[in-house]
């Protein structure tokens, strides 16, 4: 049951980080790899490829990681594995995935 209720925490949240701002939109190019990843690292490309602002948010919606990068490499080398929300802001533009971790 508390499987179950988990489960039901992680939907409502995922829903609610998808939803877009209406002064926002999504980045352009916007490319996450590899995913699921298995070595701490993952490369976010975009058309722009400026300084990105990254969130990243366990299943129950608490931030585990706020970083900002200037190029494409990621480091999540101090993540557990599971599955995360990751949040990413570039100039007025935002983009959210579903990032595994194996």
């Amino acid at each position: 049951m508390k499987h179950f209720y988990l489960l039901i925490l992680f939907l409502v949240t995922s829903l609610g980080f998808s939803q877009d701002n209406p002064g926002r939109g999504n980045i352009e190019g916007f490319k996450l790899y590899p995913n699921p990843t298995t070595n701490g690292k993952v490369y976010i490309s975009t058309s722009q490829n400026a300084p990105k602002n990254i969130l990243i948010y366990d299943v129950l919606g608490t931030q585990v990681l706020e970083t900002t990068i200037l190029g494409r490499e990621l480091n999540i080398s101090d993540l557990d594995a599971g599955v995360y929300v990751l949040r990413v802001f570039e100039k007025d533009k935002v983009a959210t995935r579903k990032l595994i971790i194996k």
